[in-house]
């Protein structure tokens, strides 16, 4: 796994060097852009309207467009200026419980380990982590960018949680269309929590997975193969006419699927907090 930042993380008077990598990985299937007439990779290149020309990378500066047509230039040293003291360092704030985190800020996700001689501070955080069932608020610099992070454990590790500043999550009463004060009728309450309790079940990532990008995988594979392929139909679509038909629907459908065994544990319960 490469690693792709080095720094600590520092709580109180203790400092752990660490090595941070990326935990996810984008499966995405990506596509070039080919002239249909030799598929040829399509180039994009570099180019001044006003100068009618194309540039090099040393002909080009940062701007801000402050207004529309009018730009302030940034320079690497006016940026330079502003890094903050511990760019190096996860700087932990405060400790909190995770719950009182809305999954909306959480951004991007990457695994801690300790550098050489960070074992000992290393174990000692994370055991004190799991024992009290907290999980740290630091801030961090990746690539000159500030971000507040959220440090947790999961499994064995340190995992650092990048998240969005409250004025970067866009305000709820911004959402048109959304009802209010709609009164809720009892019965079709009651029905749709049936329909959550029978749908409920323990949470198995692995059984999700990606169709779409299965499929397309396959239909790739059987085109360098020199195989035909078919498209399945497109299923078509019901018009649920009564929402009291359709939750009861529902509710028999799912009532024939075999509830899931849930595992006892022995012992003391884990916090989930810090997994």
């Amino acid at each position: 796994m490469h690693t792709m930042w080095k720094g600590s993380v520092s709580f109180g008077l203790v400092n752990i060097p660490i090595k941070m990598f990326a935990a996810t990985e984008d499966k995405q299937i990506k596509f070039r852009y080919l002239h249909d007439q030799c598929h040829t990779p399509v180039k994009y290149q570099k180019v001044c309207p006003t100068c009618n020309r194309e540039i090099t990378q040393e002909e080009i500066v940062k701007g801000f467009e402050y207004e529309t047509g009018k730009f302030v230039i940034i320079k690497d040293e006016d940026l330079e200026g502003l890094q903050p003291a511990f760019s190096k360092a996860i700087e932990i704030i405060d400790f909190v419980d995770l719950v009182e985190i809305d999954p909306i800020y959480f951004d991007k996700t990457y695994y801690l380990s300790p550098q050489d001689t960070g074992g000992k501070a290393y174990n000692l955080l994370r055991q004190a982590m799991l024992d009290t069932g907290k999980i740290g608020i630091a801030q961090i610099t990746i690539r000159s960018k500030q971000s507040l992070a959220a440090l947790r454990v999961y499994k064995n590790l340190l995992v650092l949680e990048t998240i969005f500043y409250p004025d970067e999550v866009r305000a709820v009463d911004l959402v048109p269309g959304v009802p209010e004060n709609v009164q809720v009728d009892e019965k079709e309450l009651t029905m749709a929590k049936q329909l959550v309790e029978n749908l409920t079940a323990p949470f198995e990532p692995d059984k999700y997975k990606d169709d779409y990008r299965e499929a397309l995988r396959e239909m790739i594979n059987k085109k360098i193969e020199g195989e035909e392929f078919e498209v399945a139909p497109e299923a078509p679509q019901r018009n649920i006419i009564d929402l009291m038909q359709a939750l009861q629907a529902s509710i028999e459908q799912t009532e024939t699927k075999p509830k899931p065994v849930e595992k006892k544990t022995r012992g003391r319960k884990k916090k989930t907090t810090a997994s």
